[in-house]
């Protein structure tokens, strides 16, 4: 009686949880997961609270002014940045600015966004599905090709160098259009039109029209079926479409590298970027933690938005929801409009930039003029420049250094992504799942140029067994990695969620290891995931800016610093030939992407 009173008493909670710790550990995901959980906390979170803590500790050289010795915990940096005689110039100036710049990219994308997204969506326009994949190219280019056109065109002598085109020809810009707010915001406004097309066309596509033709039979006017029916129905798509654009011009450094430096514009990019060019550590910190904050902030607000997006639900039938509006009259028009904003954020940047890589004096457009010296000549009457760009050890050092830190850490970041995707869905440790799905997460909420920052403090100096990395390779690659985590992990999580048990657990039955499993079933399986999870970072990295330009030192030079050197340096028709080089490479590795996946970024991005 005794035993069976024993036998059946339950068992103490310790136990219990030591039981379950027992059977997790002999679980290979509960394994990988705790070295892969170890391995982000160090590459991702480690980084951030790093340049954190360098706010509000002493560095060195800045014992006198703080008044403390170096290491000890200071307000000093703080108190410099938001109110100190100098704040004005190291914060607040570039805080309005980027705040004027971001509500001006804004309002222009979303009014021309959103007709176009309207008439692709809605309308029987002339050319709607060439349109449809045509207008977010400019999303697949880096923004700073435009920049670079625009230079191209309005530059004047302000800043010296070569003049611009149309001041070539007898016309100055002025400085506000040449330089500044006006061209940033611009220039952002067309780059991310994009998200509004997607966004909003895509919700648009979903709308049942029904809803509308019942507003009309009960005699609503047109004013009042956009306002009362269709707009709440499109608000949460547009809002999300309104706070992405935001935080990506938040942390956008090149468009105002190009087009705001040279006359001392900044934004709260460029303002960390000067601190970090000038050594003071601190004063960075402070800014990388305000701009980390804002764009946490607004990424929090499109979660808020998105989940709100659920309570506008509509049902109709699929012909009523595919039913187009019949422009009539207004068709070519219509189609001429879309036409102008393609040559406009498109076709009108990359020619310029390819025809100024083929003139010797800008703006002159006579046939003597036009050479492909700068591509492939030699002897060039230049410094630093003696041959064409084609022809240039510097170009090829830098593809090459493209090649193996952008594709090393694609590869990485790809593999690491379906590791992720393993631990989180087949893990039996919830809380090891959430800080995995979390931790991967991390650096979208941090702008690229804060990121950046963040592993310049943690690796610009030895620490522990680790040894400074600056100036190396494996810090670039490092950064790559974690910056794009996000995209490889929820890549992998979504292709583990669609994987059930059974083939893996067959194959274990059959005596494979867990090894043997990943690589005959798991992966093979995936492989579309994994492609997925390589070709995005690659892509990424090949026109990515903001980490590389603060990481970056002229050994490991990667394409895009490269460019910005010549830019630096005035050498207009090379830098403007990299770019395309860059440009090129992007949207090229953007549609081998689709192809692979058998995906249309002009679809898939809206949903």
């Amino acid at each position: 009686m005794t035993q069976i009173d024993v036998a059946a008493a339950p068992a103490a909670p310790g136990s219990r949880w030591r039981y379950r710790l027992k059977l997790a550990m002999r679980e290979p995901a509960t394994l990988i997961g705790l070295v892969m959980a170890a391995l982000f906390l160090y590459l991702i979170a480690v980084p951030i609270i790093s340049i954190l803590s360098d706010a509000v500790t002493v560095q060195f050289g800045d014992e006198r002014r703080s008044q403390s010795p170096v290491g000890t915990h200071t307000l000093y940096y703080l108190q410099r940045a938001f109110t100190s005689p100098v704040a004005h110039d190291l914060f607040w100036t570039p805080l309005l600015n980027t705040l004027k710049v971001g509500f001006g990219a804004i309002i222009l994308s979303v009014t021309v966004g959103g007709v176009l997204a309207w008439l692709i969506a809605r309308t029987d326009m002339f050319g709607r599905r060439w349109f449809a994949t045509a207008l977010i190219v400019p999303y697949m280019l880096p923004a700073w090709t435009f920049a670079l056109a625009w230079t191209t065109l309005f530059k004047n002598r302000t800043v010296g160098g070569q003049p611009g085109w149309l001041e070539a020809v007898g016309l100055t810009p002025p400085d506000w259009l040449a330089y500044g707010q006006v061209p940033i915001t611009i220039i952002l406004a067309l780059h991310y039109t994009p998200f509004v097309i997607l966004l909003f066309g895509s919700a648009l596509r979903r709308f049942d029209s029904q809803l509308e033709d019942s507003a009309r039979i009960l005699g609503a006017s047109g004013r009042t079926v956009a306002w009362q029916v269709i707009m709440p129905l499109m608000r949460p798509a547009l809002m999300s479409a309104v706070v992405l654009i935001f935080a990506k011009c938040l942390g956008e450094f090149g468009v105002p590298y190009v087009l705001g430096l040279p006359v001392k514009f900044d934004v709260l990019a460029t303002s960390l970027y000067r601190s970090i060019s000038s050594r003071q550590t601190g004063v960075a910190g402070v800014l990388a933690g305000a701009i980390m904050l804002i764009g946490i902030l607004a990424i929090l607000v499109d979660g808020y938005l998105a989940r709100e997006a659920r309570r506008f639900v509509t049902v109709g039938s699929k012909g009523s929801m595919n039913r187009t509006s019949q422009l009539k009259k207004w068709r070519l028009p219509a189609s001429g409009f879309a036409a102008v904003m393609f040559m406009i954020s498109v076709g009108l940047p990359l020619l310029t930039l390819a025809l100024s890589t083929i003139m010797r004096r800008p703006g002159n457009f006579d046939w003597s003029n036009f050479t492909l010296d700068y591509w492939i000549g030699q002897d060039l009457p230049t410094v630093a420049m003696r041959t064409g760009i084609l022809l240039s050890p510097d170009l090829w050092q830098a593809a090459m250094n493209t090649i193996t830190i952008v594709g090393t850490a694609s590869v990485c970041s790809g593999i690491l992504g379906i590791l992720t995707g393993y631990v989180v869905v087949r893990s039996n440790v919830r809380p090891l799942s959430f800080f995995m799905r979390q931790v991967t997460f991390m650096p979208y909420l941090v702008p690229g140029i804060a990121f950046a920052a963040a592993y310049l403090s943690l690796f610009a100096v030895p620490r522990g067994p680790i040894p400074a990395l600056y100036g190396t390779s494996l810090i670039l690659i490092l950064a790559l990695m974690a910056d794009q985590m996000p995209y490889a992990s929820r890549a992998g999580i979504s292709a583990m969620m669609q994987l059930g048990k059974d083939p893996e657990e067959a194959a274990q039955i059959v005596g494979a290891g867990w090894f043997r499993r990943m690589i005959s079933v798991v992966i093979p399986i995936q492989k579309g995931s994994l492609v997925t999870g390589i070709l995005l970072p690659f892509i990424s990295g090949i026109k990515g800016l903001s980490l590389f330009v603060v990481l970056a030192v002229p050994a490991t030079d990667v394409l895009t610093t490269f460019s910005l050197r010549l830019v630096d340096y005035n050498y207009t028709q090379a830098a403007n030939a990299v770019v395309l080089i860059i440009a090129g490479l992007a949207y090229g590795g953007t549609v081998l992407a689709q192809k692979l996946t058998r995906t249309n970024l002009a679809e898939g991005l809206g949903n």
